[in-house]
């Protein structure tokens, strides 16, 4: 039976299961999850954990160390589940679409990110990346660059991606239905002044956000790979 406390309201009880920095880290995940940042509260964990400020602040320091150890362990998970492969190309393309989607189903990440790009999985992850580079031979001095853009645009697609889900999803807004009406809109304009936008308007209502991604991602990789002849 649950405790009360002294003015009568009930108390849940203690967890009587172990408590981890790893399992805080979970229950620090799943809250961002469901309410994003302002929903990281020790009071939420202590009450999601039933447990006390006291056995939490024994594993984590306070928000900040909770906030980028989580997104340390979201890029982890990451990094472990891409299967490597003998084309360099194709773990590329494995790693920045565990990112896409990484970043689309944990959205705070970005954040934390744009605070934090030292972070030392992110760095593990720009390691990956040179590491690929320099089996697709891309030069050393150009490697940088190459590493760079590869990860602005992986990057800068997932955090537009979670973006535009995100603002539909506050709006109530169907995306099948935000797209015909963007598409019908292009549909509209004056193919004489707008001859690719007029086009593609069939081709906007039609696409799959995550299959138009990875053909970013090849773009970018077939220019990257050409980097071995210019320099």
């Amino acid at each position: 039976m649950a405790k009360t406390t002294g003015n009568g309201s009930a108390r849940a009880p203690r967890s009587k299961g172990g408590l981890s920095r790893e399992v805080i880290i979970q229950a620090a995940i799943e809250l961002l999850d469901a309410g994003g940042e302002s929903a990281l509260t020790l009071r939420a964990l202590t009450v999601c954990l039933r447990t006390g400020y006291g056995a939490i602040y024994h594993h984590v320091a306070d928000k900040g160390d909770l906030l980028s150890t989580a997104t340390d362990e979201i890029f982890a998970r990451v990094l472990t589940g891409a299967v490597t492969d003998t084309d360099p190309r194709a773990t590329l393309r494995r790693l920045a679409l565990g990112l896409f989607d990484a970043i689309g189903a944990h959205p705070w990440v970005a954040a934390e990110l744009s605070r934090q790009p030292w972070r030392p999985a992110l760095l593990d992850f720009y390691e990956s990346i040179a590491r690929l580079l320099d089996a697709l031979d891309v030069p050393e001095r150009a490697r940088f660059d190459a590493a760079g853009t590869f990860m602005s645009y992986v990057l800068g697609e997932a955090v537009q991606n979670a973006a535009n889900a995100r603002h539909l999803a506050d709006s109530g807004t169907d995306r099948a239905a935000f797209l015909d009406a963007a598409a019908a809109r292009w549909a509209e304009v004056n193919p004489s002044t707008y001859p690719f936008v007029h086009a593609a308007a069939k081709q906007l209502r039609d696409h799959d956000d995550r299959e138009q991604f990875l053909a970013g991602v090849d773009i970018v990789v077939a220019g990257i790979a050409t980097l071995r002849q210019v320099y």
